[in-house]
């Protein structure tokens, strides 16, 4: 954890209802397990090529949110496209989906949460959307908006 690192439950204890705190049950699985930053979004079922292409651009300290739909069969990032983000200045990456290569992407400077990992690849036509307003456990994830991420869950500005 960075000096600079704010943790979840202190954040909602001072900002509460500013807040949409996120139910689900992520796992922490990057080497960095706090991390935030603005929000950019992709939308995509079992293919990610959008998040390949998002990733290897500029992420400015950008939280990528990508909804697979909670889909755990295939993989949506895997560790090269994890340390094209590195090298691009992402802050962290949240997929609504599954990872693979969860042990080199532990060891990355990253902070990552998925559902889960599956060793399966995942299709690459670029079917999706990017910077889109997106829905997960019902909290609106808006690109822009700050998310905060830590052990103990994950926090969006309303």
């Amino acid at each position: 954890m960075s000096a600079a690192a704010v943790n979840t439950a202190d954040l909602f204890d001072e900002r509460g209802e500013e807040l949409e705190s996120v139910s689900v049950q992520f796992q922490s699985l990057g080497g960095h397990s706090h991390f935030s930053g603005p929000v950019r979004t992709v939308r995509c079922f079992q293919d990610n090529a959008l998040v390949k292409s998002t990733l290897a651009t500029a992420g400015n300290g950008a939280v990528l949110v990508v909804d697979g739909r909670g889909s755990l069969r295939t993989a949506l990032m895997g560790d090269l496209i994890a340390a094209s983000a590195v090298a691009n200045g992402w802050a962290g990456v949240v997929i609504y989906g599954a990872i693979r290569d969860r042990q080199a992407i532990a060891g990355l400077p990253l902070g990552v949460k998925a559902l889960g990992s599956n060793p399966r690849k995942s299709a690459k036509t670029g079917a999706g959307e990017t910077d889109v307003e997106l829905q997960i456990d019902g909290v609106t994830v808006r690109p822009g908006a700050m998310i905060w991420c830590d052990p103990d869950g994950i926090l969006l500005e309303r």
